[in-house]
């Protein structure tokens, strides 16, 4: 694609993202300027700094591809921020990858390659490498960074702090970041005195040099923290790039810990997956908060899969259910509320036979085009594994007449549970338009009279809207979601599931809201 076509494309996008003309959008490129040139697409800006400097709300910051050689911190300070209604984007331009290179920046504790203390900005596409500190650091709150990779950094990736709150990371990875005395940098680190409701999605975290995921506190928060972990991937942490081992803790998902005092951090981990670091695979630490463990995968973490056996507070609880480990467990608490889980009876310890392959290649390999997570055989279960349609419903989607064990949904069922009159064409489709403001529309298909349900769910689990709820005679069924339709209460921008649910099944798909 030329740049000519690639403009109209993106002048066609511009409209369809925003309900104004009225908002800009501004271009930054290498070969810019930021005294003479006015932020066109003809005549871009050198530096995001630039570009930031001038946009207003709802305005597009498009960054075109190429290294970008940096020493400063990019600042987006709070007079900056968006709102519910109205958000600032900072995207690469069409399929081109821009780079932050801080390489040449000097290691410091405030030397960050993006601070992001505002709110309600949407980053997307744009990689980061070799600051000071943090690729990226956040004490802003309602941020979506997406399809980002942060690596090479002196201290974590990302890291969320400064009460920081409601922040989505989705599809971001976060490798070989590596501080001076290297028990420091983590990939993802949601720490210190973070706020609440953080949420990763579809995130890979590899050969950092002390943790995958630290939720380390401190001082004692004026809050209960809440952080959510969905379809993530943590390995070889606590090993450097070079592949010797790194002098940091070198744990998958570390959920909490604090200096002298007992810090509650909850952590909730879904369909998430550990395994070949360096100590730990999931780990308390010493967090005193609720942990709660669904679908989860451990194997080959060297010193524990799972270490989840200190005390907790009294008001909080330890949930682990239809997880999985290969090898040996490690330890979980007497307290531990658990179900279906590999470790218990009725099952056979896992075995490798359980799995489609237990072969590592690929896990590194490039996203798809739309950021998501490469498809791998890795650690999926084997057609007639025990694990198959073996689990119990504990509110994520599944195929067949249960949910699997383990973080990856198989696509088939188990002999026991095959029946051949059983339905098997009940379905939603993807939503049109995706991202959309402010409606979308949906097709769902009944092949027989059954009672359907159709649910909008934030990403904390709080139902939003119940689009429908009712029996249905078998067809084909147009279903609209308007975001301002409900009593006329309006619902924020973000990223939100619908659910649809039938007697025999229940599966979701993921919808953004854009305003």
């Amino acid at each position: 694609m030329n740049d000519k076509t690639k403009k109209i494309v993106f002048l066609l996008f511009g409209l369809l993202l925003f309900t104004s003309t009225n908002y800009s959008q501004i271009y930054v490129s290498t070969s810019g300027n930021d005294s003479s040139n006015t932020g066109t697409f003809d005549l871009p800006f050198k530096t995001i700094t630039k570009a930031i400097s001038v946009a207003v709300m709802g305005d597009t910051i498009f960054v075109r591809g190429g290294i970008y050689s940096l020493t400063s911190t990019i600042s987006i300070g709070s007079s900056k921020s968006g709102n519910s209604s109205l958000r600032y984007y900072l995207f690469a331009y069409g399929d081109e990858r821009p780079l932050l290179d801080f390489s040449a920046m000097a290691v410091g504790s405030s030397n960050r390659g993006i601070y992001l203390r505002a709110s309600y900005w949407y980053i997307k596409g744009i990689d980061i490498k070799g600051a000071g500190d943090n690729g990226m650091n956040i004490s802003g709150s309602n941020n979506i960074i997406e399809f980002c990779a942060l690596y090479e950094n002196r201290d974590s990736g990302l890291q969320l702090s400064g009460g920081a709150s409601n922040n989505q990371i989705i599809n971001c990875d976060s490798y070989y970041n590596v501080d001076p005395g290297q028990g420091n940098a983590d990939g993802f680190s949601p720490k210190l005195d973070v706020g609440t409701g953080n949420y990763f999605y579809g995130c890979r975290s590899w050969q950092n040099s002390d943790d995958g995921w630290d939720g380390y506190l401190r001082p004692r928060p004026l809050i209960e923290i809440t952080t959510i972990l969905e379809n993530c991937w943590c390995f070889m942490n606590g090993y450097l790039k070079s592949g010797v081992a790194s002098y940091g803790n070198g744990n998958g998902y570390k959920m909490g810990g604090s200096d002298s005092a007992n810090l509650a951090h909850n952590f909730i981990l879904k369909n998430c997956i550990a395994f070949d670091n360096r100590v730990k695979g999931f780990d308390q630490n010493n967090n005193r908060g609720s942990m709660t463990l669904y679908n989860c995968t451990g194997y080959n973490n060297l010193s524990k899969n799972y270490s989840i056996s200190g005390y907790i507070d009294a008001s909080e609880s330890l949930v682990v259910k239809n997880s999985i480990v290969l090898g040996s467990l490690g330890s979980l608490g007497s307290f531990a509320i658990q179900s279906s889980n590999s470790w218990l009876s009725p099952f056979t310890p896992a075995a490798v036979s359980d799995f489609i392959s237990v072969d590592t290649v690929g896990v590194r390999g490039p996203r798809k085009s739309d950021g998501s997570l490469p498809d791998v055989g890795f650690m999926h279960l084997a057609s007639g594994s025990q694990f198959v349609d073996a689990g119990i419903d504990v509110g994520i989607p599944y195929k067949g007449s249960a949910p699997d064990l383990g973080a990856f949904e198989s696509d088939y069922t188990s002999d026991i549970t095959i029946n051949n009159e059983l339905p098997s064409e009940f379905s939603i489709s993807e939503n049109y338009p995706n991202p959309f403001n402010p409606s979308t529309s949906f097709i769902i298909s009944v092949p027989y009279q059954s009672r359907v349900n159709l649910s909008v769910y934030d990403i904390l689990g709080n139902k939003v809207r119940t689009l429908l709820d009712e029996n249905k005679s078998a067809g084909n069924y147009k279903i609209i979601w308007d975001s301002k339709a409900d009593n006329g209460e309006d619902v924020s921008s973000g990223i939100y599931l619908v659910r649809f649910s039938v007697p025999v099944r229940s599966t979701a798909i993921k919808v953004i809201l854009m305003k």
